[in-house]
């Protein structure tokens, strides 16, 4: 079986972010970098899947040369390749990932594609559905339980207010969601083993974005709270505040 995960390198949800002077991207400096969250869960899966199944792992990236941090992370779960579409630029969007990515997948012919079903830094829900419909495979996200029978994937997947049952034939692209499984913790030895695995560079196929970021700012900082202790005294000053500061009645 040819078992592939795309993967991302995104700033830690722990780094605190500031706007460059340019008002249109984060400032790196002092930024850490991670393996992004829910990537995990797809690495592990896929990982798993090899496990049951027989095959390989391949582990692909869009990025620059940092993004190989991304795929070593997924040598150390147990991925056995790397591939990465090296860009100079961090400048690109949702499409221009997807499209990359669909143009090195439509080489592959993969049985199953993992994806986690989003990115922390874009955030969009994007790009799994994007390659998709780009490679006009079946495309299932915010995956919480996966069962593979013969040739069909049965998968469980998280809606608004509840969960329903999706089932697709092979080959299929999965987004991953937390809950499907547990991702595990290299050890020594898987670390070691993966400084020998190869990442092959490809060249980006496209770099026309979609979408244009015109600014970029900061959420405004929460205002200090007021704390009434006179009880039903401060009634009439409340309600005031609330409808001359906060606005909301």
């Amino acid at each position: 079986m040819k078992i592939i995960v795309c993967v991302s390198l995104v700033p830690d949800s722990t780094t605190k972010v500031k706007v460059s002077d340019t008002k249109i991207s984060i400032d790196d400096s002092g930024v850490s970098y991670v393996l992004n969250p829910f990537d995990e869960y797809a690495v592990e899966e896929a990982v798993q899947l090899k496990e049951k199944n027989g095959g390989e792992v391949i582990a692909i990236s869009y990025g620059t040369e940092k993004s190989k941090e991304a795929i070593k992370k997924a040598f150390q779960m147990g991925a056995d390749k790397g591939i990465l579409i090296k860009t100079d630029s961090n400048d690109f969007d949702s499409f221009t990932v997807a499209k990359n990515l669909a143009d090195v997948l439509k080489e592959q012919n993969a049985d199953i594609i993992f994806f986690g079903k989003q990115s922390i830094d874009f955030d969009g829900l994007l790009v799994p559905n994007m390659v998709g419909e780009l490679l006009d495979l079946p495309s299932i996200n915010v995956v919480v339980k996966l069962d593979i029978q013969d040739n069909k994937v049965i998968a469980e997947t998280e809606i608004e207010g509840g969960k329903e049952i999706v089932e697709a034939n092979m080959p299929v692209i999965i987004g991953t969601q937390k809950g499907l499984n547990e991702p595990r913790y290299p050890n020594l030895k898987s670390i070691m083993a993966s400084k020998s695995k190869p990442i092959e560079e490809k060249e980006p196929t496209y770099s026309g974005n979609r979408t244009v970021v015109s600014v970029m700012n900061l959420p405004p900082t929460k205002s200090q709270g007021k704390i009434f202790e006179e009880g039903v005294e401060n009634v009439s000053e409340l309600v005031r505040l609330l409808r001359e500061e906060a606005k909301v009645i």
